[in-house]
């Protein structure tokens, strides 16, 4: 009995699996009669080719080709029975793949539809067959093809929407939480599935246009991203600057943003420069030799080609088109008639004017960059999880981005760090003046070396500089670059002891050098103005002088013979004046010569010698020269940067007296990014405390402006209020520069324009239209303002309701934890009992078999 009941209890309990051994029974059943039936008909097939004896050949090609066409025939149904079977089972999925296999169902149905009529008429006609291959190669052909003509409005639609669905799946595919491997199967299997079923979507020629409309749409945007990748190409040292950036950090990257700029302006500048100036008169103007302000003097034609004089810029240098007084006084210049002095005159006003628009402009642009602002919440977890690129397939692309992401990090903790530093007030503050105290006697200390170098230099150009030493001659020139090279890395170690954020920092340091600059320079322009003073005196005793040679010549020929032909004097013996414009182009030239080579000098014995040594010297030294005294340099930032401003400024301030002084500049930026991209991946470590550089470079802009503005100040002085030199340059003969504006309105405009010209040009409306637009200036500056704390405001707020709703997100995460807890608990105790209850009424179960049991043996006993 007690067997009888178990074994009817395991009977009923593997209902399931004995439910699924009959299906696969019913399915294998299947298999076997639709096997029995395709070999049946196979045999009847053979019977009928074998009848038919004159075609017997293409019967059994047909045969063939039935063969595999049952066969496919017979494996797709499998796989669709297949496929509704899973469907049954998981139930209903998402909407876009119902789309989608919808659409695949309804191509593959209606291609099967066309196989068949195709293979019924294939089977009608009477024409031989050339070969197996062939026939199974238009089988294959016919496989993708799916006529538009075959498919119903419905379909089409259908199809529409699957084709729809991939191309937005394509276009979402990076944004998904997916693996690479899965990301990369699905944007190929969908790229296919669109190329492939794309152009069923219109009939006729609407169809053919559609397909067009595609294929130019696909070589349309490929043709975007190629020229965008072109134009990322055609970036100047953007690799380089990148390069830099992912082992340096954005501040050390900035310095270099800025050089490219900067070459980008004087690439402008020396095209005005160099196509309105110097090639008219080049190429229209008189040739050398042919007047005195052409020609070298007698007295120095022995030396002209001397390498010291032309190191100098003495000699052929000085009377050629790279200064001021070469450029002839004639009103027109060749075939063309060009108006040379006009010419001049304009191109050096409109540099400045040029300089100044795209530096404002590029405020006011960094400026709107840098008001967006930056979201730091969860700074850390952004830079971890979303930093790197999985496009990159490049090697050396993938390091630099590793230490791009390096340098990221350290920049992230420094700015933590500067956020919750703590320090005793009192001490900073004692320290910050002190160094502020520190660096003003250093900066008066040079303004007077300087002003004592110049009245030195002077005196020795009153004795005459042929009878002085090399560096007696350059003594101005190398004091001022010394004081450039030195002063800052002073300037650097007094930093040290006010303790500001790297990026304050950076910016006092800026501030003071930019100040030691200043002064220096302008130390050197007072000095210049003297020698321009004394220059003139000079030129009026040329000139009286002149008048005494050429009344004297002309007397002399007279009284000998009256009917003689006038005498002929080469330009080279004819006495001529000092040309104090020539002068100063000279001394800028030289002094930006002088600072390219001290910056360029300084490189290879500072940077390139120092690590040479650090390098090999610290396998056999007595302390660690890699972390101790000297170690590696690392870049200074704030000198090279002041640099290019104060070279810059050199440029437009002596560009009016040598027009060959942007194209000195553009050569400089040149050699100097190539030079310090090499110098600093090769022989420079990054800084201790790598710090983030501000938004934008709006701080070098700031102090490029005010050194615009500050270097134009003594040539619009010079051109307003001195004289031009009698015998030299394009105003030679006229009493201020700016008389060629009045002539050329004489001579070319009508009465009425002058007249409107000189009304508009009057003081009186002059000064207030310049006080209309401070005061313009004024009320934008005021409304950026409070649009800027608006925007402050607005921020706190949005930071506030952000963490209010990090707390209510929090508060409900713990309730749910806690509901997910108790559920729990209840769950964890209700089955306690029900295992309770199942085990008592297995026992019950048992202990009532064993008493029945014994009960029978005990009756049959």
């Amino acid at each position: 009995m007690v067997e009888k009941f178990f074994q009817d209890h395991e009977r009923k309990m593997p209902r399931d699996s004995l439910i699924t051994s009959e299906n696969d029974k019913r399915s294998k059943r299947k298999r076997a009669k639709s096997k029995q039936e395709t070999s049946r008909r196979e045999n009847n097939e053979e019977e009928e080719a074998q009848l038919t004896g004159g075609k017997g050949t293409k019967a059994r090609k047909d045969i063939r080709n039935e063969k595999t066409r049952r066969m496919e025939k017979e494996e797709v149904r499998e796989v669709d029975e297949n496929i509704d079977e899973g469907k049954k089972k998981q139930g209903s999925t998402k909407k876009g793949e119902k789309k989608e296999d919808g659409g695949k169902q309804l191509v593959k149905e209606k291609a099967r539809d066309i196989k068949k009529k195709k293979h019924k008429k294939a089977e009608t006609s009477s024409e031989p067959e050339t070969s197996e291959e062939d026939d199974d190669e238009e089988e294959d052909n016919d496989k993708d093809v799916v006529r538009p003509e075959c498919l119903s409005p419905e379909e089409l639609e259908k199809l529409k929407e699957a084709v729809d669905e991939r191309k937005k799946l394509i276009q979402s595919l990076r944004g998904k939480p997916w693996p690479m491997k899965k990301k990369l199967v699905t944007l190929r299997e969908s790229q296919e599935f669109v190329e492939k079923y794309e152009g069923a979507l219109g009939k006729g020629k609407g169809r053919k246009l559609y397909a067009y409309k595609v294929l130019m749409t696909k070589k349309w945007m490929k043709f975007q991203r190629d020229f965008e990748n072109f134009k990322t190409a055609c970036i100047p040292w953007e690799m380089k600057i990148k390069e830099i950036e992912s082992h340096f950090g954005s501040s050390v990257a900035s310095y270099f943003i800025f050089l490219r700029w900067m070459y980008g302006i004087n690439m402008i500048l020396f095209g005005l420069t160099f196509g309105l100036v110097m090639v008219p008169e080049a190429l229209m103007g008189r040739p050398y030799g042919s007047m005195p302000r052409k020609t070298v003097p007698r007295a120095e034609e022995a030396s002209a080609m001397d390498f010291a004089v032309l190191w100098d810029f003495g000699g052929y240098a000085q009377y050629s088109v790279l200064f001021y007084g070469y450029y002839n006084n004639q009103r027109t210049v060749g075939w063309l008639k060009f108006r040379m002095p006009l010419s001049y005159f304009l191109v050096g006003v409109g540099t400045v004017a040029y300089s100044y628009m795209v530096v404002i402009r590029t405020m006011a642009r960094n400026a709107n960059e840098s008001g967006v602002g930056d979201d730091n919440s969860f700074n850390f977890s952004w830079k971890m999880f979303t930093s790197w690129d999985y496009l990159i397939g490049n090697a050396e692309t993938a390091d630099n981005k590793f230490a791009s992401i390096t340098t990221s990090f350290k920049e992230a903790i420094l700015e933590e760090q500067e956020n919750h530093k703590d320090d005793n007030i009192h001490l900073t503050r004692f320290l910050r003046v002190l160094a502020n105290f520190l660096v003003l006697c250093c900066l008066a200390g040079s303004g007077y070396l300087i002003y004592f170098v110049v009245r030195r230099s002077q005196k020795f150009a009153l004795d005459g500089l042929e009878n002085h030493t090399w560096w007696e001659r350059n003594e101005v020139n190398m004091v001022m670059s010394l004081l450039g090279m030195f002063c800052p890395m002073l300037f650097d170690v007094i930093s040290t002891l006010e303790n500001y954020h790297p990026r304050v920092a950076l910016q006092w340091q800026l501030g003071r050098i930019f100040a030691l600059f200043l002064g220096n320079l302008y130390t050197f322009i007072i000095a210049l103005m003297d020698e321009i003073n004394l220059k003139r005196k000079e030129e009026k005793v040329v000139k009286f002088n002149i008048t005494m040679w050429e009344a004297s010549l002309y007397n002399g020929t007279v009284l000998e013979n009256s009917t003689a032909p006038p005498v002929t004097i080469h330009p080279a013996d004819v006495p001529r004046g000092p040309c104090w414009e020539t002068m100063v182009g000279q001394e800028f030239v030289r002094l930006i010569i002088s600072d390219t080579m001290t910056t360029y000098i300084t490189l290879l014995i500072g940077d390139f010698l120092r690590a040479v040594l650090v390098r090999f010297l610290n396998y056999c030294w007595c302390w660690d020269l890699e972390a101790g005294f000297p170690s590696y340099s690392e870049f200074d930032v704030s000198g090279n940067v002041l640099g290019l401003i104060f070279n810059q400024g050199m440029i437009w301030m002596g560009s009016f007296y040598a027009p060959c002084l942007p194209a000195l500049n553009v050569i400089r930026l040149h050699v100097s990014m190539y030079l310090q991209c090499w110098a600093v991946m090769c022989c420079n470590v990054p800084q201790e405390r790598v710090f983030k550089a501000s938004g934008s470079n709006n701080f070098y802009m700031a102090m490029l402006l005010v050194i615009l503005f500050l270097s134009t100040l003594p040539a619009i002085y010079t051109i307003v209020s001195i004289p031009p030199s009698f015998d030299c340059g394009p105003f030679s003969g006229k009493n201020r520069m700016f008389d060629v504006i009045h002539e050329t309105l004489e001579s070319d405009f009508p009465p009425w324009f002058s007249k409107v010209f000189s009304y508009a040009s009057n003081p009186g409306l002059v000064l207030p239209f310049i006080l209309l637009m401070v005061l313009a200036i004024y009320y934008l500056q005021s409304t950026s303002k409070s649009y800027r704390e608006a925007n402050v405001e607005l921020k706190k707020k949005l930071q506030m309701q952000n963490e209010e709703n990090k707390r209510k997100n929090k508060r409900a995460a713990l309730k749910a934890q806690m509901d997910l807890e108790e559920a729990r608990k209840t769950a964890q105790e209700q089955q306690r009992n029900n295992n309770a209850s199942v085990q008592d009424q297995e026992v019950y179960c048992v202990s009532e078999l064993s008493d029945s049991w014994m009960k029978m043996r005990l009756s049959r006993k």
